[in-house]
């Protein structure tokens, strides 16, 4: 009777921001310009812009800031904190009040 190896269960990471911070997921940085210049690999266009991954508690909860998961944000770099988490180095952990703001479909 072969004994059948146990199957390792590998435990998923996840990064919760606490206090007034939400965790973003930085978008690509651009490499043509919008008239179709196509920029050499060393220049980018710095992308200001993400999506929403994670909101912490004290966000969530308050209703002054309209800012949920999946949502489409725009932010200052300036004190967000790079999560070393993924190789590309696109998630950040950014202060609610970096968040200027939310792309919303017309009604």
């Amino acid at each position: 009777m072969a004994e059948s190896s146990p199957t390792k269960k590998q435990d998923l990471e996840i990064v919760e921001p606490v206090g007034a911070r939400v965790l973003i997921r930085k978008d690509e940085d651009k490499k043509q310009t919008k008239s179709g210049i196509h920029l050499p690999d060393k220049i980018e266009i710095p992308t200001l812009t993400g999506r929403v991954v994670a909101v912490s508690l004290e966000i969530e909860d308050d209703e002054h800031y309209p800012i949920q998961q999946y949502d489409k944000v725009l932010f200052s770099p300036k004190d967000a904190v790079p999560v070393d988490f993924e190789g590309d180095n696109r998630l950040f952990v950014v202060p609610i009040e970096n968040i200027v703001a939310v792309f919303r479909k017309a009604k």
